[in-house]
């Protein structure tokens, strides 16, 4: 699945955007963007004055043919909003198309209380129902692992090409429809119904069919229908006025007039940000149960976010080197990189890649004769027996200083202040030894993922305060809490304790995000604002979160969040650009009307428009034309930089408040000087 396509249309989304422009039409549609469809009823309206002027009232040289002209672009700026709403719907179509080629109608091998087996169409599986995956097949429905244990390519979901291990119990039995098992066998519990896997939520959710509009989205509807209906008692109003002022208006200017000042921009863009928003997030592999789950992501004040996993690695990596005794530096270096030459176990190859680091390279092939000595739980050390004789090991400290005894040692004064020091700060101490020498102790740590210490900064920028929660004891916690650069810990934290600094959070009134994939997490995902299970973890988290993230990476929050503020920004900026719009339209149209019948209106024409039909039609050609000049942003959303709430609202006004009055001005200006010679031509 492509997440971040450059290109926000191509021919065919813009084709099928065309053609369902036209099946947008439909009053009992357009009636679900009341805006729109003032907008549709003044076309209808000013279509009926084209073919029986007269019939209205309507009287003039040439009369049919201006309503005729304000008729057809009425009609394109309906079309020009279904366009853009058509378009968001496009993309998330052609993203649904893709993932509908994952799913297929797989045979599932159904399991009945005597453990025989019945093949079965997958569509015909119920929730509850027991299902034998073995080698090669496809899992038939999302799922929790109940026996078995095996390898699972999920790729097709996920676009990681690595396979994941799935086994009963613990934070990864959860399975996911559509995903194949490459190794072994697993006795899977069916835990959703045909129609409601996770894929099939992402298909509807992307194609739009279950886009639920957002409180925000909303609370600004209503904003617009308000200002709609205030605009239409003063168009309404102004008729009488200007019969007292024996001003003869046209039906047809009185609606261009109307559709002018009431926010059509933003009515006509409303629902593609929206649509757009979504679509964002599910380029990322998130699949988010409603639009306000992702809004709510652009109000977080706080992050919970888990340690392991998530701030770091959770493989503890080789940090220092650290010699005992009389012994030097390039001997704990050289020694500990030659008893894990062979070791390929994370920590192994983080002590050979230290040791490079450190200019001490160790050829492999140099040591092909010699014998490594692997690690066992019994032994709890490894090593290497080079062929001279010398034997290397690293491990546990009792275990190594029980090996230096049997050689004939003994153990150095500070051996024991060294591993109880990196033991408080959360580390873990290895020994090296060589023959009955000690010669130092590798320093063993959890390290930070690299990059986070500038997101966390980022999330500061932007107001979002960091807690890590984390099992260790408070030491190492602040250690690596300081490290990553979060803004608090909780050490020991229990499950529980998740739970009460969220509800802490949010009895202050901030908006609450967190990740998690265990079962003991669910409850502080359903306490969240916004919670985001891993796909990889249990059914209870995935179930109590309203986000899930089919990658498993707990650190895409980071990601989501933005995307939330960038839905919100967006939104913004473009309803202040649409209102501002309407500052000059009124500068345009009001003295065209008046101005003949008072002259003291030409003082306001600021524009120096060339005649009332010119002003008129000039000031609607610029409000349709807006509409697709600004799908673009409603599709990609507005740039997003990390800064504090305050300076990104007086930034977005300057360019967009601002901004949204003089382009209007120039706009209308250039498109007036443009229609001028053709209206002259045809005698308006």
């Amino acid at each position: 699945m492509s997440r971040n396509s450059k290109k926000f249309i191509n021919r065919e989304i813009a084709f099928t955007a065309f053609k369902d422009s036209f099946i947008k039409l439909n009053p009992k549609t357009m009636a679900k963007n009341p805006v729109m469809f003032i907008v549709e009823i003044g076309f209808i309206l000013t279509m009926l004055l084209t073919i029986f002027p007269k019939a209205f009232g309507d009287s003039g040289q040439n009369i049919r043919l201006y309503n005729g002209i304000v008729s057809l672009v009425l009609f394109i700026t309906v079309l020009f909003a279904n366009f853009a709403e058509a378009v968001a719907e496009g993309r998330g179509k052609a993203q649904a198309e893709t993932l509908k080629k994952t799913r297929k109608d797989t045979k599932a091998k159904l399991l009945d209380k005597n453990g025989a087996i019945t093949e079965i169409s997958a569509s015909e599986l119920k929730k509850g129902d027991i299902v034998l995956v073995e080698n090669g097949d496809l899992i038939p429905n999302d799922g929790v692992v109940i026996e078995g244990l095996a390898s699972v390519d999920e790729s097709a979901i996920t676009g990681e090409s690595a396979p994941v291990l799935k086994e009963a119990g613990g934070d990864f039995s959860s399975v996911t429809g559509g995903t194949k098992v490459v190794s072994d066998w697993l006795k899977v519990k069916i835990s959703a119904a045909p129609g409601e896997s996770f894929l099939d939520k992402m298909i509807s959710l992307v194609e739009g069919a279950s886009r639920q509009k957002s409180p925000n989205e909303i609370a600004l509807s209503t904003l617009l229908v308000s200002l709609t209906i205030i605009f239409l008692i003063v168009i309404v109003a102004l008729l009488p006025m200007a019969n007292y002022s024996k001003v003869k208006i046209p039906i047809s200017t009185l609606i261009a007039l109307l559709v002018c000042l009431i926010p059509t921009t933003i009515g006509g863009l409303l629902s593609a940000i929206g649509i757009a928003g979504m679509d964002r997030v599910t380029r990322f592999n998130v699949i988010a149960m409603s639009g306000k789950a992702v809004e709510a992501c652009g109000d977080v004040d706080t992050m919970i976010l888990d340690k392991t996993g998530t701030i770091t690695f959770g493989n503890r990596m080789a940090a220092e080197f650290i010699p005992l005794g009389k012994h030097t530096l390039d001997e704990v270096t050289r020694f500990a990189a030659l008893s894990s030459v062979k070791d390929g176990t994370p920590e192994g190859r983080s002590i050979v890649e230290l040791a490079n680091k450190n200019n001490m390279v160790v050829d492999e092939k140099e040591y092909i004769d010699s014998e490594f000595i692997e690690f066992t739980a019994q032994t709890r050390m490894s090593g290497i027996d080079i062929k001279n004789g010398i034997k290397v090991r690293k491990g546990a400290t009792d275990a190594i200083k029980a090996f230096a005894k049997e050689e004939g040692g003994e153990i150095p004064s500070d051996l024991d202040e060294v591993t109880e020091k990196i033991s408080k700060l959360g580390g873990t101490p290895l020994v090296v030894a060589v023959d009955k020498y000690i010669v130092g102790v590798i320093y063993l740590k959890d390290t930070v993922k690299p990059g986070l210490v500038e997101r966390f900064e980022r999330l500061r920028q932007m107001g979002i305060k960091t807690v890590m929660c984390t099992g260790d004891n408070p030491l190492t916690a602040a250690t690596i809490a300081k490290e990553a650069g979060v803004d608090d810990f909780i050490a020991e934290c229990k499950p529980e304790d998740k739970i009460f600094v969220i509800k802490k959070e949010q009895s202050e009134g901030k908006i609450v995000a967190m990740t998690g994939d265990g079962t003991n997490d669910a409850p502080a995902l359903a306490q969240a604002d916004v919670g985001l299970a891993m796909n990889s973890g249990t059914q209870s988290a995935k179930e109590a979160a309203n986000m899930v993230d089919l990658d498993s990476d707990p650190t895409k929050i980071l990601e989501v969040v933005e995307i939330g503020k960038q839905l919100l920004i967006t939104r913004g900026a473009l309803t202040t650009f649409s209102i501002s719009n309407d500052v000059a339209k009124y500068f345009a149209i009001i003295p065209a009307i008046f101005a003949i019948a008072i002259p003291e209106m030409n003082r306001i024409n600021v524009m120096s428009l060339s005649t009332p039909t010119s002003a008129v039609l000039s000031a609607l050609i610029f409000n349709a034309i807006i509409i697709p000049l600004l799908i673009p942003i409603a599709m990609k959303g507005v740039k997003y930089k990390p800064m504090k709430t305050e300076k990104m609202l007086l930034k977005n006004i300057l360019l967009y408040g601002v901004g949204g009055i003089i382009v209007p001005f120039i706009g209308i200006k250039v498109i007036d000087i443009l229609v001028t010679p053709l209206l002259k031509v045809l005698g308006l």
